[in-house]
């Protein structure tokens, strides 16, 4: 299925996807009001090394079916803990539990509105696995 869509309804669906394949600590921020890189940041915990390269790959996958969209960047570190897509309007942070930590993206734009659990998660319901 394309089909047109906002960046908050790519954010939320990127949501619920990180969701699906059990990311933890899921939070969008709407940065739009205060930074022009992007409108959304979709942050996303993984377990372990392989958790987040599991978490970059099935996001990028399911966007591309969804929605027939690639990332327009990509970049990792070496040791694969911390990625990040670019799909210009949304930036998707999927990082190890360290290295969330010592970015603390959140606390950097505490400035930025968050989208509530509750309401990705309506957003992306028609998108995600387990519906």
């Amino acid at each position: 299925m394309t089909e047109e869509l906002s960046s908050k309804k790519l954010a939320c669906v990127i949501a619920g996807t990180l969701d699906d394949k059990l990311g933890k600590d899921i939070t969008i921020l709407n940065i739009s009001n205060v930074s022009s890189l992007a409108d959304y940041f979709v942050i996303v915990t993984g377990d372990s090394t392989p958790h987040v390269k599991a978490l970059m790959e099935n996001t990028k996958d399911q966007i591309k079916k969804h929605f027939s969209r690639l990332p327009i960047r990509m970049e990792n570190d070496a040791k694969n803990r911390w990625n990040l897509l670019d799909y210009g309007d949304v930036v998707v942070h999927i990082l190890h539990r360290d290295e969330r930590m010592t970015y603390a993206i959140e606390k950097f734009w505490s400035n930025a509105f968050s989208i509530p659990e509750d309401e990705w998660r309506e957003i992306s319901k028609d998108y995600t696995q387990y519906k």
